[in-house]
């Protein structure tokens, strides 16, 4: 795993040089400037809890346009041959654009930590939940970024890979309604699956092993996924 490091910051180099992470940063605090906005004038309480639920929504949609690249645009410029025949693994590879990915959608959270200081200004919020919050969006990035990247990796056409992802997440995002339309035995499948199900746990304040396995299990199963699907292709 020593070439990890390297795929890793290769990764992040690519993205701070590119435009469209700029404007995933500025939809991101635009997004949630408004809907931070809202949440004051609704609930007229310096409380974060409504507002995580609003940014989860907003960083699923714009997740998909910072995953779409790691492969699609390796398979579309014809780097992907020169990247894989370098002494490498497929498991590096694939770990190093990950990580990349994820460490760069850190990034992407660290200035929204401006509104936290603005709460704090407009009252005295409970800490426990805002820190709960984001370990909470720090878990989902692993796993939006691993099925992100793994749609990334089935087609050289990003715009295809982010919206293949968007459905995804979506479906996930949506599948909770169900267990409220049906008390059948699927309901509760449903209910696990659910996006805000599992998120709803950090917005109160709660870090619940369920929710960590979770989010990992996802992602290491897209992980190994990705990691397959790069083999199959290399022998195509």
């Amino acid at each position: 795993m020593r070439k990890v490091p390297p795929l890793l910051q290769r990764e992040l180099s690519a993205y701070f040089y590119s435009p469209i992470a700029y404007v995933v940063l500025v939809v991101l605090l635009a997004g949630t400037g408004f809907f931070f906005n809202a949440v004051i004038e609704w609930t007229r309480e310096a409380s974060i809890r409504h507002l995580l639920g609003y940014m989860q929504f907003i960083i699923l949609l714009l997740t998909p346009l910072i995953s779409m690249r790691l492969f699609s645009e390796e398979y579309r410029q014809g780097t992907i041959e020169t990247l894989m025949t370098d002494p490498v693994s497929d498991w590096e590879v694939v770990l190093g654009k990950f990580l990349g990915a994820w460490t760069f959608y850190l990034f992407l959270l660290i200035p929204t930590f401006g509104f936290v200081f603005l709460l704090k200004q407009l009252g005295d919020p409970e800490m426990g939940p805002i820190w709960s919050g984001y370990i909470g969006l720090a878990l989902m990035g692993t796993m939006f970024m691993a099925i992100g990247m793994f749609f990334s990796a089935t087609t050289k056409n990003q715009i295809i890979a982010a919206i293949l992802t968007i459905v995804s997440l979506l479906t996930l995002q949506l599948i909770g309604f169900a267990t409220k339309l049906t008390d059948r035995w699927y309901a509760s499948v449903c209910k696990y699956l659910s996006l805000q199900e599992h998120m709803e746990s950090f917005e109160k304040g709660i870090i619940d092993s369920r929710d960590l396995v979770y989010y990992l299990s996802f992602a290491a199963l897209f992980i190994f996924l990705t990691v397959r699907l790069v083999e199959g292709r290399k022998w195509k």
